[in-house]
């Protein structure tokens, strides 16, 4: 149980600096030269932008309408991440992604300071790595959207949690300061992603009651006070964005996004129950399968207080995300933390060797079948760098096949282990794969996949052919965010008819990016001036978005100047 000695227990400052640093590093490739990933990401980068050219910082708008999804937290951030470096009127992403870079490693080194606190300073030290290692975090961190700073005030908040409990062990009360802690990283989660950071928090010592009979942890967070914290943090924008809105905000972020959400699948991402542990295979690797080992002792040691209040934090939320229309992978982040510390905590118990799998034979087998599905995820990950350059750019590339060439036989290593149950070595083979996989997918294979960045492309070609300085772009058949952001906000995304008119109206500062299935539209709609637009070339690829595959041309009413042969 988490007595006093355990909770008091701490890494060493020097040790969580060095997580710190190996997270950062690892987080580190890739988010300079990766084009934003449509189409979350550029949503976000385009409306902090605009926060920046405006200096409106209550209402977040993406171009001319507004965006009411979630309060204005994460766009603050990236706006001051931007502003901080100097690059405010630049559209250059990797300021935007500062937040999530340092959000994603704090959010490591907590994990591993509350790994030690409730198990043990080995245990931290592998809740961490686990956690850095696996896919969706390394994917997060590199994105600048709300995900990874959501993680960061959960675990703050969890973290403040921790501390009561040991509070509690100990027979002391618990400091004011631990319930502030506590409802101030609520409060920021609030101004984040509004309600979504209420089901972690909330859920974890209120399921703890319940399970437990007692109410005194919750008590000792000082709801009857606690709660205006939060408010404090959350109202005054609230208020001001009720004002301004008037009240439309909240009838779109909790009627429409929240609550729509819950009962039918948005943007087609409506799946049946089942999907996140399906998905867990993958979003969690390498860390998936030593989370699937541990689970019959957790269940056996359900009645531990570490084991305890981590089955609080993670089963009440992954239930209310399991149960909901709307899925994406990254809904359940929040349980990770929790999922890499009972990992850790438990296989740091048993030595070297692995005794406590599952007792049934049926158990032993669903084991021995995950275990088969991890090693082939390891391979097909490992694998997936020169695939897809081959398949998409027809590209033979020699440092992405010997980066490959590494992760196998560390994924090789690490099923070996698993099959001599010494599985705390099998981790540490995995967690180095991951990193080896991760240097090679975000530095080698990423910036060469040019199909795919279409974005990038289509803005060099209208920043070479633009017809004068002061150039409206229509953008017909390419509506995905990240040209908007690329292009400075200054692209309307319209119909084929609206371009033609635009073009008519002003042919000397008009273009249009029309795809070659829509260009017999646009030309009827041109009408007598069809014979005067010419391509002044075009882009080809594949929109990863809705796996289409196009051919954007760049068309003017000038007379060309340069060849018209597509490149």
């Amino acid at each position: 149980m988490l007595g006093p000695a355990r909770g008091a227990r701490s890494l060493p400052w020097r040790v969580l600096v060095l997580i710190g640093l190996a997270a950062f590093v690892l987080f580190l490739p890739g988010r300079m030269t990766t084009p934003p990933f449509d189409r979350d990401e550029p949503r976000y980068m385009e409306a902090s932008a605009q926060m920046l050219e405006t200096h409106n910082y209550i209402d977040v708008r993406f171009q001319d309408k507004p965006r009411y999804l979630q309060p204005a937290g994460i766009y603050w951030l990236e706006s001051m991440a931007v502003k901080a470096v100097g690059m405010e009127y630049a559209r250059t992403v990797w300021p935007y992604r500062i937040p999530s870079l340092l959000a994603m490693t704090g959010a490591v080194v907590l994990t591993a300071i509350m790994g030690a606190s409730l198990f043990g300073a080995m245990a931290g030290v592998g809740a961490a790595v686990l956690l850095m290692a696996s896919v969706l975090v390394a994917a997060e961190s590199r994105m600048g959207t709300i995900d990874s700073c959501l993680l960061l005030s959960v675990l703050v908040a969890q973290y403040a949690l921790v501390r009561a409990l040991a509070d509690r062990e100990a027979a002391r009360g618990t400091p004011a300061g631990t319930a502030l802690l506590f409802w101030g990283a609520v409060g920021c989660g609030l101004m984040l992603k509004g309600p979504v950071v209420l089901i972690p928090s909330l859920a974890t010592p209120l399921a703890m009651g319940w399970v437990e009979r007692n109410l005194d942890l919750w008590r000792r967070l000082r709801p009857a006070w606690g709660w205006l914290v939060a408010a404090a943090v959350v109202l005054p924008w609230c208020v001001a964005i009720g004002v301004v809105s008037h009240g439309e905000f909240f009838r779109r972020a909790v009627g429409g996004n929240f609550l729509g959400k819950v009962a039918s699948g948005q943007e087609a991402h409506g799946l049946p129950p089942g999907y996140h542990l399906l998905v867990f295979l993958i979003a969690f690797w390498p860390g998936s399968y030593f989370a699937a080992s541990v689970l019959p002792q957790a269940w056996r040691e359900r009645r531990t207080l570490p084991v305890r209040y981590l089955l609080c934090w993670i089963v009440p939320h992954w239930v209310v995300f399991e149960s909901i229309a709307t899925k994406l992978p990254h809904y359940v982040l929040p349980t990770y933390p929790a999922i890499a510390i009972l990992s850790a905590g438990l296989l740091a118990q048993s030595g070297v060797v692995w005794r406590n799998g599952p007792q049934t034979r049926w158990g032993r087998l669903l084991l021995g079948a995950y275990a088969v599905l991890w090693g082939f995820a390891g391979c097909v990950l490992a694998a997936a760098g020169p695939l897809l350059l081959w398949t998409l750019e027809r590209q033979f590339s020699v440092p992405a096949l010997v980066l490959a060439g590494g992760v196998l036989p560390l994924v090789g290593l690490a099923v070996w282990q698993i099959w001599r149950a010494e599985l705390c070595y099998a981790a540490l083979s995995s967690c180095v794969a991951a990193a080896l996989l991760y240097v090679g997918l975000f530095t080698v294979v990423v910036p060469q996949l040019r199909s795919i960045w279409l974005a990038p492309r289509l803005v060099a070609l209208v920043q070479a052919h633009k017809p004068c300085a002061q150039t409206q772009v229509y953008s017909v058949s390419f509506t995905e965010p990240s040209l908007v952001f690329l292009i400075g906000g200054k692209v309307v995304l319209g119909s084929p008819a609206q371009a033609a008119q635009a073009m008519r109206d002003h042919p000397a500062c008009t273009a249009a990016l029309v795809d070659v299935r829509e260009r017999k539209a646009f030309m009827e709609a041109l009408g007598a001036e069809a014979p005067k637009a010419f391509s002044r070339g075009t882009v080809a690829g594949l929109n990863y978005s809705n796996g289409h595959a196009m051919a954007i041309s760049l068309y003017t009413l000038d007379t060309p100047a340069v060849d018209k042969t597509p490149h």
